[in-house]
């Protein structure tokens, strides 16, 4: 075990992140839902706003742990054509997949938001924090949505990654920050003592608590967004 939970994950990933401590033009955005404990830490300690960026992994019918790619918000759909290929699924359950999935994405934006504004992050050094990298393909869709949204530079930050996954998104990134990358890696969960499923609750009540608690600067940042 490298963890305790997610909590503490972040407070360590954080001392990776010191660098963006304390500026206006950075902004903390958590992969749901395991990763949005991992961020809010990693907020706290970097001063820095905290928003959710909803991603869903799209998981093989019956073996929903193997992904055949991922979706993220703004229409972003990102596939892995090795799998596909060796699997030989046809569009049509590809479709029925992404569909699903999509309609999962949109209750999540909603549920997790509860009314408050996007925090727009054009312009602005983006930190995408999960609680770890297994396969990668989830953090890819979220950097590439990120970077739709023109935010710039894009870093990948995870307590724990597999070092092809965390090398793979290095390329996609501007940077991915690892705070480890044990050998054989096998799972995300193995290496936390706590990995219960993060609640939907538990995911609103951080947004909420880092909504109230911002930084005095995100205000300047959402007047200049016109949020």
């Amino acid at each position: 075990m490298l963890y305790r939970d997610r909590t503490e994950a972040g407070k360590v990933l954080a001392e990776h992140l010191q660098r963006f401590a304390n500026r206006e033009d950075v902004v903390v955005l958590a992969l749901p839902r395991g990763g949005v404990p991992v961020a809010a830490a990693v907020a706290r300690a970097l001063h820095a706003p905290l928003d959710v960026f909803v991603v869903r992994k799209l998981g093989l019918p019956g073996q929903e742990e193997l992904a055949i790619g991922a979706i993220a918000t703004g229409g972003v759909c990102i596939l892995n054509d090795e799998v596909l290929r060796y699997l030989g699924l046809l569009p049509s359950t590809i479709e029925r997949i992404e569909c699903r999935e999509r309609k999962e994405l949109n209750r999540r934006e909603l549920l997790y938001r509860d009314g408050r504004p996007v925090l727009d992050p054009q312009g602005c050094k983006v930190i995408l924090v999960d609680d770890g990298l297994a396969t990668g393909s989830t953090m890819l869709a979220a950097v590439k949505a990120a970077r739709q949204k023109n935010a710039a530079p894009v870093i990948v930050a995870v307590p724990v990654g597999a070092a092809e996954a965390c090398a793979q998104l290095g390329r996609v990134a501007d940077e991915c920050v690892c705070a480890a990358k044990p050998e054989p890696f096998i799972a995300v969960g193995r290496w936390y003592h706590d990995f219960t499923q993060t609640s939907d609750e538990e995911v609103r009540s951080l947004l909420q608590h880092a909504y109230i608690h911002r930084p005095a600067a995100v205000h300047a940042l959402e007047e200049r967004h016109h949020l």
